[in-house]
């Protein structure tokens, strides 16, 4: 576990996903499947993902309200939602998804939500994250990164944090003033798609 790692802000977390039902996120011909706390796909190789997995990172995310957020890797817009619904009108969450399709799947879904401050864009091809729109305060990605990306770690905000899986190992990477701290979740491995 990690030193810096769990929010005791459990019971936010908990409410925003009785708030933001996993089914609304998911096509239709797969809704039945929401309740089960594993990975369900969504098309285009992509998943939603296990919502044991997603409730953990939103908890080592330390959310709190006003924060700005950047989602990586936003698929069918759930966590671009359950973002929105814990920063609050005071903050901002940005989705950004590689694919086209995707991106109007998650639009449709958010919109389903009144959340203003939350947003999905398509990601610029050859660019990771959104670095025109940076700094933010919190960055999630729900894609497996192999590597812990640099690129992703310049768009933090100094006291900013971002989880991230890199070869099936969680990490929560936190930007201080003379640096960054990376620190793997030891004990608990996780499975997802590939970060394109």
């Amino acid at each position: 576990m990690c030193a810096r790692g769990m929010s005791t802000d459990h019971s936010r977390v908990v409410a925003a996903l009785a708030a933001i039902p996993r089914a609304r996120f998911l096509p239709e011909d797969v809704r039945d499947r929401a309740a089960l706390d594993e990975p369900v796909p969504i098309g285009h190789g992509a998943t939603n993902s296990q919502p044991w997995t997603v409730q953990f990172m939103l908890e080592l995310l330390h959310l709190t309200e006003g924060v700005r957020v950047l989602d990586v890797g936003s698929g069918s817009g759930w966590t671009t939602a359950l973002i929105g619904q814990l920063v609050g009108p005071k903050g901002s969450v940005l989705g950004v998804e590689a694919v086209p399709e995707l991106v109007a799947f998650g639009r449709d879904n958010l919109a389903a939500f009144n959340l203003p401050w939350a947003r999905i864009e398509p990601a610029v091809p050859g660019t990771l994250g959104a670095p025109q729109d940076g700094p933010f305060d919190r960055i999630l990605v729900s894609a497996d990164a192999h590597v812990l990306p640099a690129d992703l770690e310049a768009q933090l905000a100094v006291g900013g944090r971002m989880v991230v899986p890199a070869s099936g190992v969680m990490w929560v990477v936190d930007r201080e003033h003379d640096g960054w701290h990376r620190e793997p979740i030891a004990g608990y491995r996780f499975s997802f798609v590939p970060l394109v």
